[in-house]
C-alpha cells in the first residue's frame, strides 16, 4: 500500500460501483489503479456517509486470486460489481490486461461490504477466439449482475472486441450454469446486446442494466477511449436480454449504427468551472426515494487524473433515464422529495447555462447561456418535475426539472435535463440572477 493512499479520498477511483449497508454507510469498490506509481492488487474499497467525502478502507482481496491469475496473467483486478443476496454479498471482479482477451470474471463473497471477502473462483473466462460471424469472442471483463423481479440473475459483461453480452447465472451459487473449471474457457457467452464495428475499435464497455419505472430495462454503456473520448450512452428494452434501442430507434447491437445509443453524460465545462473529461464506466445506486449514477471522470487539464463522481439519475415521464448536470452534493443540499420539485411551466422561463451533450460527445463541451428552447404555448407539466414541450423546430422534448446544488457557484439552484425525440440531450442549470 502506498504511503499516501490513506489520503486519496475520491481520487484514483476508476470503474466504480457503490452499495449501501444496513447502517447507512456507502461502500465503493473500484479498479486497482492510480494515476502514477505502483499499486497493490485486490480491488480498492472506500466508505462514505454522504456519497461526497470518501475514506479509503483498504483492499477487498490479497492480490489477484489464483484461478483468475492463472488464466489471465493479470497483475490487478478491474471493474468490480457488488450485489446483495439473501446470504450476504457477492463481488464480481475482472482479471485481464490491456489489449488482451485472455480474461476472467471471478466471484468473491462476504457477509458485509467491508469484508472479509473470500474468493469463489472463475465465473466466465474468455480467450482470443473468433465467433461464427467473424467477430471477436466476448472479453470476460466489466461484470454487472442484474437481479430481476422474477428472481432470475443475469451477468452483463464485455468490453470492446465482441461487445456486451447477458448470461444467466444460478441464483443459488452466483455462477453460470455449466461454469468452467478454473482455467477453462466458457463457450456460451449469452445474448449479445451491444457492439460496435472494428472501424471504431469496437469501443463499447462498462455496461450497466437498470430496471425502468413501470417495467422494462435500460442499458448504460460507455463509448470511446478512457483518456479522451469516453462518454455514456443508453438504450431501452422490454427484455433484459434486449434488443436495446436508443431514442431514435437504433439498436445498440447494430454494426451499421456505430454511434447508436442516446448520449446522457459526456465531457463538459460549465462557465467558470473546471473542464470534466471522459466521464464513464457508470453504475447505478438505487435507494428508497433516489437513484444516483456513480462513475469516474478525468480532469481536462490533466487526463491522467481520475476520481469518482456521483450524479442524480432521473427518469422522464415516459421512462427514459437522464443524468443531472451537477454533481451530487450530499443529502443536506439535495431534495429527494419529488412532490417538491417544480410543477409549473413558468419555472422553465429564465436564463440557463446549457450543455448540448450531442454537439461532440468525445470533447469537453463548453456551456452556452440563454433560455430553454420552448415554443410558446407548448409546455406541459406532468407533476413531480416532469415536463414536455416542443422546440421552435418542432422537436418534442421530455424533461425533468429538479432542485440541485450549483457546484460552480456554491449555491442552491434549479437544474434540467431534457431529451428530444431526435435523440439529443440538453442539460442545464438556471443562472438568471447573474449580470
Amino acid at each position: 500500500m502506498r504511503d499516501d493512499a490513506a489520503g486519496w479520498g475520491a481520487e484514483h477511483a476508476h470503474d466504480p460501483t457503490a452499495v449501501r449497508d444496513d447502517d447507512g454507510t456507502y461502500w465503493l469498490f473500484s479498479t486497482d489503479t492510480a494515476t502514477d506509481g505502483p499499486l497493490r492488487a485486490g480491488v480498492q474499497v472506500r466508505r462514505s456517509r454522504d456519497l461526497v467525502d470518501w475514506e479509503l478502507h483498504g483492499w477487498a482481496l490479497e492480490g489477484v486470486p489464483g484461478p483468475a491469475a492463472a488464466w489471465s496473467g493479470a497483475e490487478g483486478l478491474w471493474a468490480p460489481d457488488v450485489v446483495r443476496v439473501a446470504d450476504g454479498w457477492r463481488m464480481y471482479y475482472s482479471a485481464s490486461s490491456f489489449g488482451s482477451r485472455r480474461s476472467a470474471i471471478g466471484l468473491a463473497t462476504a457477509q458485509h461490504p467491508g469484508g472479509p471477502w473470500t474468493d469463489g473462483g472463475v465465473v466466465v473466462a474468455s480467450d482470443h477466439l473468433p465467433d461464427p460471424a467473424g467477430l471477436a469472442h466476448p472479453n470476460a471483463i466489466d461484470a454487472q449482475v442484474v437481479v430481476a423481479p422474477d428472481g432470475r440473475h443475469h451477468l452483463v459483461y464485455g468490453s470492446f472486441f465482441g461487445g456486451i453480452h447477458v448470461l444467466d447465472l444460478d441464483p443459488a451459487t452466483g455462477l453460470a450454469p455449466g461454469a468452467p473449471a478454473p482455467g477453462a474457457l466458457h463457450t456460451a457467452p449469452g445474448a449479445l446486446v451491444a457492439r460496435r464495428p472494428r472501424s471504431v475499435d469496437g469501443a463499447v464497455e462498462g455496461a450497466f442494466v437498470v430496471e425502468r419505472p413501470g417495467g422494462g430495462w435500460a442499458l448504460l454503456v460507455s463509448h470511446g477511449s478512457l483518456f479522451s473520448t469516453y462518454h455514456v450512452r443508453v438504450g431501452v428494452s422490454d427484455d433484459v436480454e434486449g434488443p436495446y434501442l436508443d431514442r431514435s430507434g437504433r439498436d445498440l447491437a447494430d454494426l451499421d449504427a456505430p454511434d447508436a445509443g442516446t448520449t446522457v453524460l459526456a465531457g463538459h465545462r460549465f462557465a467558470g468551472g473546471p473542464g470534466l473529461l471522459a466521464p464513464g464506466h457508470a453504475s447505478v445506486l438505487t435507494e428508497p426515494g433516489r437513484q444516483t449514477l456513480v462513475h469516474h471522470v478525468r480532469d481536462a487539464h490533466d487526463p491522467t487524473r481520475h476520481r469518482v463522481q456521483v450524479r442524480r439519475l432521473v427518469w422522464t415521464h415516459d421512462g427514459w433515464p437522464l443524468v443531472a448536470p451537477q454533481p451530487w452534493a450530499g443529502p443536506s443540499r439535495e431534495v429527494d422529495d419529488e412532490s417538491a420539485w417544480p410543477s409549473d411551466v413558468a419555472q422553465l422561463v429564465g436564463t440557463w447555462d446549457r450543455v448540448h451533450l450531442d454537439t461532440d460527445p468525445s470533447a469537453v463541451q463548453a456551456s452556452v447561456r440563454g433560455p430553454l428552447d420552448v415554443a410558446p404555448g407548448s409546455g406541459r407539466a406532468h407533476g413531480r418535475g416532469r415536463f414536455t414541450w416542443a422546440t421552435s423546430a418542432g422537436v418534442e422534448v421530455a424533461a425533468v426539472v429538479f432542485p440541485s446544488w450549483d457546484a460552480v457557484r456554491g449555491r442552491a439552484a434549479t437544474s434540467v435535463t431534457a431529451l428530444g425525440d431526435d435523440g439529443r440531450v440538453v442539460v442545464a442549470t438556471r443562472v438568471e440572477d447573474e449580470p
